[in-house]
C-alpha cells in the first residue's frame, strides 16, 4: 500500500486506542506502525529482517521509549519478550505469513501479563485470496469464525472481531478473480486513498460493516 498515508492513518486510528501502555509490536516492518506508538510509555519492535530493523532503529534514534531487535515471532526466542511486561502485543497484517498461526498466537499471549491484550489486523476471507495474496506469501485469509477458532485454541479469549474495508473487498475480489492481477496497481491505490477513504473511514467508524478485506480483533490472554 504504498503511498496509501489516508489508509494507513485510518488503519492506526482504528488499532491504537486498544493497546496499552507496553506494546510488543510483532513483525513492525521498517517502523510505520511503530510511529503511531511514540506516545507509550514503551515499545518493543521486533521483525525477523536485520534490514528492517536497523531502518527502525534509525528512525526512531531520539526517541528512548523505543526499543527494536531482531526476533521471528515464530522463534523460541520471542517468549523471553515476556521480561518486557508488556501488557499488550499488536501484529499488523504479519499472521497470514506465518506457518503455524496458532503457535504464534500462543507465544503472543505469552508474552504479555495476565489479562493482556492481543490485537491483530488480518487479510479478511479465503474467497479474495488469488495471485497477490500468494506472491506477498500469505498462508491464508480469515473469517471471524476461524480466527475465533485459532485464537481460542491458542488459549486466548475473543474480546472483540470486526471487519473493515468493504469496498477494498470488491477491488480485491476483482483483483483476484478477474484482473487476475501479480501486485496491487499503484493507481488503484491512490484512487482509493485519496476518494475513498476519507468517507468509508467515517462510516466504518459508525458502523461496523458485515464484511470486509480485513478483520481487526482483540484478544484477551489468560
Amino acid at each position: 500500500m504504498s503511498g496509501a498515508a489516508n489508509y494507513f492513518a485510518w488503519q492506526g486510528q482504528m488499532v491504537t486506542p486498544k493497546l496499552g501502555r507496553r506494546v510488543i509490536e510483532a513483525g513492525c516492518g521498517t517502523g510505520n506502525f511503530t510511529g503511531m506508538l511514540l506516545d507509550r510509555e514503551a515499545v518493543l519492535a521486533v521483525d525477523s529482517e536485520p534490514a528492517c530493523v536497523e531502518r527502525l532503529r534509525e528512525l526512531y534514534r531520539a526517541h528512548q521509549n523505543v526499543e527494536a531487535r531482531v526476533c521471528d515471532v515464530a522463534a523460541p526466542e520471542f517468549l523471553e519478550l515476556a521480561r518486557f511486561r508488556a501488557d499488550s502485543c499488536v501484529c499488523i497484517n504479519v499472521l497470514e505469513h506465518v506457518a503455524n498461526d496458532e503457535e504464534a498466537l500462543r507465544a503472543m499471549g505469552s508474552v504479555v501479563q495476565p489479562e493482556g491484550v492481543v490485537v491483530l489486523l488480518t487479510p479478511a476471507f479465503p474467497a479474495l485470496y488469488g495471485p497477490i495474496d500468494q506472491r506477498l506469501g500469505h498462508h491464508r485469509r480469515y473469517t471471524r469464525r476461524s480466527l475465533t477458532q485459532t485464537a481460542e485454541a491458542a488459549g486466548l479469549r475473543v474480546e472483540s472481531l470486526r471487519y473493515m474495508n468493504w469496498v477494498g473487498f470488491f477491488g480485491w475480489w476483482a483483483n483476484a478473480h478477474i484482473l487476475k492481477r501479480q501486485q496491487q496497481s499503484e493507481a488503484q491505490i491512490a484512487v482509493f486513498d485519496r476518494a475513498v477513504v476519507p468517507w468509508l473511514s467515517w462510516m466504518e467508524a459508525r458502523v461496523a460493516p458485515p464484511f470486509g478485506q480485513s478483520l481487526l480483533a482483540v484478544l484477551r490472554s489468560p
